[in-house]
């Protein structure tokens, strides 16, 4: 049985469960219904972070345009342009024993193509999620549902791995921003 969280709770991921490496990150949401004139395309993207919550480079961003790391400890599994559909509408695989020895945390974020010319933005979103799966089980270890407390932002930090000690452990962060990727890749020392 999934651990469901609540913005601001951590929970340990490998504490215990020693064998775990391979996940899979599932992202998911939904469109409320309006007429905006554009169809909604929502983002997936992954920010390996070192100890200053910082990119050492640029190829620490994983998205639609750079799908793999270098490492291949993180890859992003393709751009679903519309998000039709049930379940994850994004996902993001990570291999833990993979993850270069700089990194301390991987942010998840999502964000909405366009979102200013299409007059878009979060309060438009709903049923939003992050999933943490044992790739290898099948099994749904962490869901957290985001809920409805956004507005004007078209950026989100969803939630993030983090390293402490030896461990991993997943913080739920449902943090959103205003000015979309470039301003979460500005946060994040991507070379925007």
């Amino acid at each position: 049985m999934a651990i469901s969280l609540t913005k601001g709770q951590k929970v340990d991921l490998t504490k215990g469960n020693s064998g775990l490496s391979k996940l899979l990150i599932g992202l998911g949401w939904d469109v409320n219904r309006f007429d905006s004139g554009s169809a909604f395309d929502l983002d997936a993207a992954a920010f390996l972070l070192d100890s200053n919550g910082k990119v050492t480079s640029d190829s620490d961003f994983v998205f639609y345009n750079n799908l793999t790391h270098p490492s291949s400890s993180v890859q992003h599994m393709g751009d679903n342009l519309t998000g039709a559909g049930e379940g994850d509408d994004e996902e993001i695989k990570v291999d833990l024993s993979r993850v270069p020895a700089n990194i301390n945390r991987i942010a998840f974020t999502v964000t909405i193509h366009g979102a200013e010319s299409r007059k878009q933005n979060f309060g438009q979103v709903s049923n939003a999620f992050i999933r943490v799966v044992d790739e290898v089980k099948n099994q749904e270890l962490i869901r957290y549902d985001l809920g409805e407390d956004f507005s004007i932002e078209t950026a989100v930090v969803v939630g993030e791995l983090y390293r402490q000690g030896n461990e991993w452990k997943f913080n739920a962060i449902g943090s959103g921003f205003k000015g979309g990727l470039r301003a979460l890749g500005i946060n994040f020392g991507v070379s925007v």
